[in-house]
């Protein structure tokens, strides 16, 4: 339990911890062990706290605010990643920067966006993936690369889960790929297939896919190895749809 957890329980709901917490995350940075780490499943699994991650922008802003608002304290994840633009994975490519994007265009006035909140990124029917940060736009990409209509959800709110456009989603194309970039085992992918699995077994047509970081490292590898790249994503969205 977190402290902020123990302060409502202790206090019996008479106080409240409106705390947030702003930092990096992630790799595709060359930044190594050491700064390309994705946390995000360890405040998930902390009682009391929010976790968001943000894949643009828009979202960036609408919901710190949301979360600066809230009586709960949050964990507020930024991929590093994406600072400079949508990054699609292609190390080789040069760097899109937001200003070509129309989830770049920030207004300066005041709004928010719901914490607690999933969107979907890309409609679709052939499948439904899961995906937040950068691994958004890394699917994004291996859909338009593969010809798969993939419909992408962002969850953006990682915890809390909006459970309810996951599930909707899930039973409406019947087949389910988890992409993120932190390390396979405990990640919060785990989290993710075991939740469809439980409310969608009787909607789903292949088994649910993950693509995630490597748990190990290869010696010698360049950080772009270990990172979920379009080509890998897509081979996963194939496999889905052709089971």
């Amino acid at each position: 339990m977190s402290e902020a957890a123990r302060l409502r329980y202790r206090s019996a709901g008479d106080f409240t911890a409106p705390l947030t917490i702003r930092t990096p995350c992630g790799g595709g940075i060359y930044g190594g062990q050491t700064h390309s780490q994705s946390p995000e499943a360890v405040f998930a699994h902390v009682c009391g706290l929010r976790t968001v991650m943000p894949s643009n922008p828009y979202d960036a802003k609408g919901l710190l605010i949301s979360a600066i608002e809230n009586d709960d304290p949050v964990i507020f994840l930024e991929p590093k990643r994406l600072y400079n633009g949508p990054f699609d994975g292609h190390h080789d490519k040069p760097v899109v920067p937001w200003s070509q994007n129309p989830m770049g265009a920030v207004p300066e006035g005041y709004y928010t966006v719901p914490l607690d909140s999933a969107t979907v990124f890309r409609p679709g029917e052939q499948l439904t993936v899961l995906a937040y940060g950068t691994m958004v736009w890394v699917c994004d990409a291996a859909a338009r690369e593969s010809g798969i209509d993939a419909e992408i959800i962002d969850l953006r709110s990682i915890w809390p889960l909006d459970l309810a456009t996951i599930l909707a989603s899930v039973k409406k194309t019947g087949r389910c790929v988890v992409v993120h970039e932190a390390t396979r085992t405990c990640g919060f992918g785990a989290e993710l297939v075991s939740l469809v699995q439980e409310h969608c077994f009787y909607h789903l047509e292949a088994p649910i896919e993950r693509v995630t970081g490597w748990d190990t490292p290869y010696p010698h590898a360049q950080e772009w190895a270990y990172f979920p790249g379009p080509d890998r994503v897509a081979a996963a969205f194939k496999r889905t749809v052709e089971a």
